[in-house]
């Protein structure tokens, strides 16, 4: 004998129950986990590069920003350090600092500059010219400037370079500033001067933030003079930079305040200047963004995994449950106890064994079966006898003694002067005449009818005044005389209206009857509509009415009316003819009987 073998017949001793459950273990839920693993990290994969190259697009973005800016900048500083009128003030002799400040003014270069540019903060000249002072753009070098960096690094070098420089506003908070410093070159004179742009902040975050990413910026090995989150400014970037090489580029993924963050860092050369900017876009909510797909996959995983493993354990439960059924009922025969269980669930091989268990007692309990059977004749033949008993004694009942009865009473109310009592005992006979004498009939004419359910609605006008409204509406033409329908179709109908749908108006309440042809590709129908403007049904309880109309239930007395008058037409006029029901919470209910006018004119004959 094989393993294999040995393997399959070691899983067959095992209950049916667990040989299900590790089915489905084997064959759903490893191949489920396997499958799901490999997704879950090949969409952490794929979303991890997606918002990697997002964010490198962005700080693509904020470089050509920076280096539009600098290139502008560096033309505004090469216009202001070779306008002859800067350099005539800067190297000039003043006597006084009247003299000075005309200069000065006549000057306009960079006043132009400072306000027709929305980039530029502030523009500073520099100097050590004994005779100028402190005005406008001009300002006078003390001892703090001469031992700052910039300055010493303007002063040994002729080019220009880019440098953050803290400043404090007017509310004496600290701020930062990326600023183009380049010392003035002066012909023939002993003084020196230093030209300073300051880079406008303000004008930078309205062009670089973005609500998705953050953005952090150094010149050199200085501290941070942009940043999103303004806390960072005057500090280091957050990643660690090789200063030493000539293009620095990192894309990866860091913690920044305890916070998994996507980060791109690149380097800008400044135009025209061999200062390099760093760039740092950062992404704090990629990560965020990737766990929440995640955590949905993993939900669709565990859904994948759940709802058949509830299923599996429902069919597993449902199927042992047949095969310990069937093995008992086998042991119970064994035992020699015939009386087996009425019936077996489903219709598959089980069902076909406990058919053939059933066939083989069948013979043992015939003689059983025959009493039973005998039993349940005599049964029914009693009842039927009880019946015809009853209508026995129904049929003693004379009619005219009813109506004579009725009419002597309505005398005595004339007499007494109550003619409303009069009144309604008279639409009562009526009422009653036309329902014995239709007994036993199979048709009356539609104007019989009709005239049956306005005596039924005269009475219940007697009963709630002018609480119900009745309308009734014929078409025009139509003589009803000509047309014969089932005797007692129509005031079942209407009572139904009434009870159920005005029973809980006040009033205002309309019963409004319709009777009018329509003509199809086939044949032409009357249509008779009953409707209402009660409460009307939920589309629950209407889909429950046209259930009950359509099946009856003998375990409720709810919708016995409309059941049986859907059965009289199906048998009269065929199966195609039938009540029709449509209501809608709170608008009312309409009920409408639809008939096909040939059987209606042929139906006397």
């Amino acid at each position: 004998m094989s393993r294999i073998q040995k393997q399959i017949m070691r899983f067959n001793r095992i209950p049916i129950k667990k040989q299900l459950y590790r089915i489905y273990t084997v064959v759903v839920v490893v191949p489920i986990l396997l499958i799901g693993s490999f997704l879950l990290m090949y969409t952490y994969h794929m979303m991890g590069n997606y918002y990697t190259d997002l964010l490198e697009a962005e700080n693509y973005r904020v470089r050509n920003i920076l280096f539009d800016i600098t290139r502008e900048v560096y033309g505004i500083s090469k216009d202001i350090s070779f306008d002859d009128g800067v350099r005539t003030i800067l190297a000039g002799e003043f006597e006084n600092r009247q003299e000075y400040m005309r200069a000065v003014d006549r000057s306009e270069v960079l006043s132009r500059y400072a306000s027709t540019y929305a980039e530029v903060s502030k523009i500073e000249i520099y100097t050590d010219n004994p005779s100028l002072s402190d005005y406008k753009q001009f300002v006078r070098v003390d001892g703090e400037t001469e031992g700052a960096y910039w300055y010493q690094r303007a002063m040994e070098q002729a080019g220009v370079f880019w440098q953050a420089v803290p400043w404090e506003d007017g509310y004496r908070d600290s701020n930062w500033e990326l600023c183009l410093v380049k010392r003035v070159q002066l012909v023939n004179s002993p003084y020196h001067a230093v030209l300073v742009i300051h880079i406008d902040s303000n004008y930078l975050r309205v062009w670089v933030d973005n609500t998705e990413y953050g953005s952090v910026m150094s010149v050199d090995r200085g501290a941070v003079f942009y940043s999103s989150d303004r806390k960072r400014n005057g500090k280091g970037q957050p990643v660690t930079i090789a200063f030493e090489e000539s293009y620095f580029q990192y894309a990866g993924r860091i913690r920044i305040d305890g916070h998994p963050c996507f980060v791109n860092v690149s380097t800008l050369h400044a135009y025209q200047s061999g200062s390099k900017i760093y760039i740092c876009t950062l992404d704090k909510h990629g990560y965020d963004h990737i766990r929440n797909i995640l955590y949905i996959c993993s939900a669709i995983i565990a859904v994948a995994l759940i709802i058949p493993g509830i299923l599996i354990h429902i069919f597993t439960n449902y199927f042992t449950g047949r095969v310990r059924l069937l093995r008992q009922e086998m042991h119970k025969v064994s035992n020699q106890d015939y009386e087996l269980i009425p019936a077996f669930r489903g219709s598959d091989e089980l069902s076909e064994a406990f058919d053939d268990l059933q066939i083989m007692v069948s013979n043992i309990k015939e003689q059983e079966a025959r009493a039973y059977e005998a039993q349940i004749k005599e049964q029914a033949l009693l009842i039927r006898q009880q019946e015809m008993e009853f209508k026995m004694l129904a049929s003693q009942i004379n009619p005219h003694f009813l109506y004579n009865t009725l009419e002597t009473i309505r005398m005595k109310a004339l007499t007494a002067g109550d003619r409303e009592a009069a009144t309604a005992i008279k639409l009562l006979g009526k009422s009653m005449r036309y329902v014995l004498e239709n007994v036993g009939t199979s048709v009356t004419t539609l104007e019989e009818e009709l005239n049956h359910v306005d005596e039924y609605m005269k009475i219940q006008h007697l009963r709630f005044g002018e609480r119900i409204r009745y309308e009734k509406k014929v078409e025009e033409g139509l003589d009803l005389k000509q047309y014969y329908i089932l005797p007692l179709l129509l005031q079942p109908v209407v009572e139904n209206a009434f009870v159920h749908g005005l029973d809980e108006q006040e009033e205002g309440g309309r019963i409004a009857i319709s009777v009018h042809r329509k003509k199809t590709d086939e044949t032409e129908l009357m249509l008779i509509d009953v409707e209402d403007d009660g409460c009307g049904m939920t589309e629950e309880a209407l889909c429950k009415l046209r259930m009950d109309i359509e099946i009856r239930d003998m375990s409720r007395n709810k919708s016995i009316g409309l059941y049986n008058i859907n059965q009289r037409m199906k048998l009269h006029y065929g199966e195609g003819y039938r009540v029709h029901v449509y209501s809608e919470q709170g608008k009312g209910t309409r009920v409408r009987l639809v008939i096909p006018t040939e059987k209606m004119e042929n139906l006397r004959k």
